[in-house]
């Protein structure tokens, strides 16, 4: 049986990072599932999800700098390197040695930043509405963000009310408490201007390479991907080939960008057997060739 989640608190450096924590009581100590969320999110948006993997495996997801209840302070790296080495100093702290990633959004790029750096941990990969975006186009918000002073100007007059509007436009199908909940993560100013500083230091030139270096170890990855994503075309899923030539892609066919909070069920149904098959495993070869399903 699994235990009951806890919160604890992990300092990188100097930066408080609140990490969410589960999982059966006689799991291994050295491995864990990481669920890593992207922009906006926190660790907890990630709960149903992770309720059925921790009946078998520990879970961690951590709330990354600038976002949540993590710290926000103006002098903290918001680079996509950055936050690499902040899910490092997360990793370290909990003494992993078999990291199964679970990442969405920004977080798919941190994550995978990670991933390449230590490819000795990685255990499997499984990408939410993300990955290694190839030949990418900034979608119109982002593309606003990355402007100086108007991406400053936008976010100091994004009032809480069209950040739902917008939010509901772009994903009709999330609940609207879920949609209330993403826009209150986009509400402190802190977390206003990480997006300004990741987005702006973030270049889609940088993409190619970490394909080149994660393709070298086709690690075991599951790809989930809602057609329906307005930010990340669905082009992309069937793109992670080219850094994991073994994956696995389930295209979950109206469903937007949260995918897993518009269809739980189904996401659930990918992604538990694949982790299942993952945690204790010891990888002794290449996975089987990439499958594509709906």
């Amino acid at each position: 049986m699994s235990t009951a989640f806890e919160n604890r608190q992990v300092v990188v450096g100097d930066v408080r990072s609140p990490v969410l924590v589960g999982g059966p009581r006689d799991a291994s100590p050295t491995e864990a599932v990481v669920f890593v969320h992207g922009n906006p999110g926190g660790g907890a948006d990630w709960l149903s999800l992770m309720a059925p993997v921790s009946e078998f495996a520990r879970v961690i997801a951590p709330d990354m700098p600038g976002f949540a209840r993590a710290e926000k302070r103006a002098d903290q790296d918001y680079t996509v390197a950055g936050y690499a080495h902040h899910l490092n100093g997360v990793i370290t702290a909990f003494g992993l040695e078999r990291v199964h990633l679970v990442a969405h959004d920004f977080g798919g790029p941190w994550a995978l930043t990670w991933a390449a750096d230590h490819p000795e941990q990685v255990a499997s990969i499984t990408l939410v509405n993300t990955g290694v975006l190839l030949d990418y186009r900034w979608h119109r918000l982002a593309r606003v963000w990355r402007l100086p002073l108007v991406g400053e100007l936008f976010q100091r007059g994004a009032a809480p009310g069209m950040v739902r509007s917008l939010l509901q436009h772009d994903n009709p199908g999330l609940d609207r408490r879920w949609v209330a909940k993403l826009a209150a993560h986009l509400r402190p100013w802190g977390t206003k201007r990480a997006v300004l500083r990741l987005y702006r230091s973030t270049s889609v030139s940088s993409m190619p390479p970490l394909a080149a270096a994660l393709r070298r170890h086709d690690f075991p990855c599951l790809v989930v991907w809602g057609t329906a994503d307005v930010y990340l075309p669905t082009e992309q899923a069937d793109r992670q080939r080219e850094p994991f030539p073994s994956a696995q892609i389930h295209k979950i066919p109206g469903a937007g960008h949260w995918v897993w909070l518009e269809e739980p069920d189904r996401v659930a149904h990918h992604v538990l057997p694949h982790l299942r098959s993952q945690v204790g495993a010891t990888r002794l070869h290449s996975p089987e060739p990439c499958k594509e399903s709906q």
